[in-house]
């Protein structure tokens, strides 16, 4: 007996060891890791004046957020209060012309020459499936003189299109039509205009009947006009050590976005719609397949989540935990990620009140993304 006694005293602590590398194996992600990584990014040098991220499991919504929506009020941002959503709005403008692919209206081989002819000719062999692709070579806007000019001399006012697209015209491809990935917000007011052509209706009117009205998204809206629906979430430039916090809410014209970036909607909003766009609301399973076309390497702008690859209008995020898909986002003032699972049946949001971070911040908030997918899904 004696002689078994340190056998099973050895077998013992190798049952606790194995138990207890089962228990940190099977750690899940919590509410209160998501909580916390919020009020972490708040509280850290350059961090956003508030945060507010939702979760859409088992047909509930939980919105955790900290911080302030408004640094002159104690109030957190809260899911029904508007913001810009920047590049998520992109994803809007997929939605609308998978649409028009399944009613046979546009093609996603069609080219800028065969449905805007009145376009720059070297743009005419570009095709939708390129532009949605961010694999086109169109010139992107945002880069341009002309840009940089309208913000520096007249950034609340009105901008056309038209006026957009002046301001590359002249430039040529930056490379051969799907010989890399490169993004560009040219992309999208491009597509933008194709649905105009095809439609004979304006883009605004197309998102409302196709998107906003069928998915109930009533405090979504593609506005011209530079206020922001009340209640709002402000967005702001982080104080520094010479000056405080600067408010971006009403800095920038939304019409100098338009089907690039010029949405407005609210988190509640937001969520809903990334799991209507997963899950089959706006199109078939067909064009989801094209869609779903990845092309690895394809960061949104910022980045998401884990290995990000670029699909149509959409990109894949690829973590520890699991595959979500969906865009991320980034005006003056507000940074955003919206996505969901592959069948739409969950989805995520998460906002801060500043423009995209970089370097040690943005890792942070790519790992706290990373966070809120695994308890998103549970893992």
């Amino acid at each position: 007996m004696r002689l078994l006694r340190p056998v099973s005293a050895a077998l013992a602590l190798l049952c606790l060891g194995l138990a207890l590398s089962a228990g940190v194996a099977s750690a899940k992600s919590t509410d209160a890791e998501v909580q916390a990584g919020l009020e972490g990014l708040v509280t850290s040098p350059a961090g956003p004046p508030g945060a507010i991220a939702t979760l859409y499991r088992n047909g509930k919504l939980t919105t955790f957020s900290a911080g302030r929506s408004n640094i002159k009020k104690a109030t957190k941002p809260r899911a029904t209060d508007h913001m810009r959503i920047a590049s998520v709005a992109k994803a809007f403008s997929g939605a609308v012309v998978l649409n028009l692919v399944r009613a046979g209206k546009l093609s996603l081989d069609d080219t800028i020459g065969k449905v805007l002819p009145t376009l720059p000719s070297d743009w005419s062999a570009v095709t939708l499936r390129q532009m949605l692709h961010h694999t086109s070579g169109l010139p992107d806007y945002t880069k341009s003189e002309g840009f940089k000019k309208q913000v520096e001399t007249d950034a609340k006012g009105f901008v056309s299109p038209a006026k957009i697209i002046s301001w590359v015209a002249n430039d040529p491809l930056l490379f051969k039509p799907d010989s890399k990935y490169e993004y560009s917000n040219t992309d999208n007011i491009v597509v933008g205009l194709m649905v105009e052509s095809v439609t004979q209706q304006t883009y605004a009117n197309e998102l409302q009947q196709i998107v906003f009205g069928p998915s109930k998204l009533t405090q979504t809206s593609l506005p011209t006009k530079i206020g922001l629906p009340s209640p709002y979430i402000h967005g702001y430039q982080p104080a520094t050590e010479t000056e405080g916090a600067q408010d971006l809410t009403n800095f920038l014209n939304p019409s100098g976005a338009w089907a690039s970036g010029g949405i407005v909607s609210t988190p509640q909003n937001l969520n809903a719609f990334i799991r209507a766009d997963l899950g089959l609301k706006y199109f078939d399973r067909a064009q989801q397949e094209q869609q779903m076309n990845w092309w690895v390497g394809g960061e949104s702008s910022p980045p998401g989540p884990g290995k990000n690859s670029a699909g149509l209008a959409l990109f894949r995020y690829q973590t520890k935990c699991g595959t979500v898909y969906g865009h991320t986002g980034n005006f003056p003032g507000y940074t955003q990620f919206a996505a969901a699972t592959a069948d739409g049946s969950r989805g995520i949001t998460m906002s801060l009140n500043t423009a995209a971070p970089t370097g040690k911040l943005l890792a942070q908030l790519r790992r706290l993304q990373t966070t809120a997918v695994c308890d998103l899904l549970g893992k």
